[in-house]
């Protein structure tokens, strides 16, 4: 029965961040974690969690990074590569580095530090694209460069995530052959995801080895969608996430890095089902809506709820990493802020007033940084206390600085654009 009623508190917990996220202009993540944290700390949720919970939680960060890679145009992506790379690139060594440096002369440990630098590295894209929308900037040049960008970072960041961890947990060593074997196995993995996206989901192979394959050469995802109808798309969805999510952990990777991989090689136009189901982008909104729903209202918020749990309030711990959190704030805001901006106007030839605003837009740190520090404090234990505190604290400080910077900016970015 106590896991019903955890439940029923985290459900109502979603209301709740979902008002509060309206009203503050914030993403919901934010309150997910911090109503996880209240409701530990006033007794209504055990500072452990039952596996019911656990599983429940594990099941929300694999059909959420599904979701986030399934919202990402693989076609748009590509085309936006070529003006973004360098935001991305600069972009992310720059926190990297930064959140690396000052964390090691926090407390000295190498393998620590790298895990604080990757969690510091992702964009929390979602957050920056909500209030560019509040504010009707979401259709901008500069918009579409944060995208872009915050998509490439998010996929180096969980490529890394697949090496670093199995170095920092003792599973791997830094020797050539453990890097090599590393490297390999990385290789090899996000090469059955090529292969998968490109010769096996779609259907009606006609050239290469693929088309003397039975079953292969005729039938892709898209007839798999269809079946019964389209009325099974949604669990089909489903299942190739979990699939992904088994794949990269057969590899010894997190079963996130094979979901979000997932969810990016679907295509909406897979989803076009000819005379045997819904219309094309019927079908498709359709699952869309059915998998946000999934991902971020029903089992997703019960994972971030969940990690908001381990902040169990303790006095000594927060003056303690109090110093912390304002100096790697500071500085990881100064760092994002003029590497992004720089390689905006340097390497996209963006103008100065929108290379600004893209390195205002990269500053939030959401879902993939709290997957990353789930990952490193809650399952592997290679994270200790004080960190995980230090890095919410700053995650927290950089999104809420978001919303404020875009809302200043906008009068001078809008001026120039008037100009032009």
């Amino acid at each position: 029965m106590q896991d019903l009623i955890s439940l029923v508190l985290i459900w109502i917990c979603v209301f709740l961040s979902s008002w509060c996220a309206k009203r503050t202009h914030l993403t919901s993540v934010l309150f997910f974690l911090f109503f996880g944290a209240l409701l530990v700390n006033v007794g209504l949720l055990p500072e452990e969690s039952s596996s019911f919970i656990e599983v429940f939680s594990e099941i929300g960060i694999i059909v959420i990074m599904f979701a986030l890679g399934f919202e990402e145009s693989t076609s748009k992506f590509l085309e936006s590569v070529r003006r973004s790379w360098g935001i991305a690139l600069f972009g992310a060594i720059a926190p990297f580095v930064t959140a690396y440096f000052l964390t090691y002369l926090f407390w000295r440990d190498p393998n620590l530090s790298l895990i604080c630098g990757l969690a510091m590295t992702a964009t929390a894209v979602s957050l920056t694209m909500v209030v560019l929308k509040s504010e009707g900037l979401h259709s901008s040049r500069a918009a579409t460069g944060i995208m872009t960008s915050a998509i490439l970072d998010d996929i180096a960041t969980l490529a890394l995530v697949a090496a670093i961890i199995p170095i920092a947990t003792g599973e791997a060593t830094l020797s050539p052959i453990g890097l090599f074997m590393i490297l390999g196995k990385v290789i090899l993995f996000f090469a059955l995801v090529v292969i998968v996206s490109n010769w096996i989901f779609p259907g009606e192979i006609r050239t290469g080895l693929m088309q003397h394959i039975p079953i292969i050469r005729r039938y892709g995802i898209q007839h798999v969608l269809a079946f019964d109808y389209g009325q099974k798309t949604t669990l089909t969805i489903l299942l190739v996430a979990l699939s992904f999510g088994l794949l990269a952990h057969y590899f010894g990777f997190h079963p996130a890095v094979g979901a979000y991989m997932a969810g990016l090689i679907i295509k909406e136009e897979y989803f076009h089902l000819g005379d045997i189901g819904p219309d094309q982008q019927k079908n498709y909104e359709s699952t869309k809506k059915t998998i946000d729903d999934i991902a971020f209202t029903w089992l997703g918020p019960v994972f971030f709820v969940e990690l908001g749990t381990k902040l169990v309030f303790d006095l000594s711990i927060l003056l303690t990493v109090m110093p912390y959190i304002v100096i790697l704030t500071t500085a990881l805001f100064t760092a994002q802020i003029a590497s992004a901006a720089l390689a905006a106007r340097y390497t996209g030839n963006f103008k100065w007033s929108e290379s600004m605003m893209i390195g205002f837009g990269m500053l939030g740190r959401a879902e993939l940084a709290f997957v990353v520090m789930d990952i490193a404090y809650v399952q592997y234990h290679i994270m200790s206390t004080e960190a995980f505190y230090t890095l919410m604290g700053v995650a927290f400080g950089l999104n809420v600085s978001v919303p404020i910077c875009i809302k200043l900016w906008k009068p001078f970015f809008q001026s120039e654009e008037d100009s032009n």
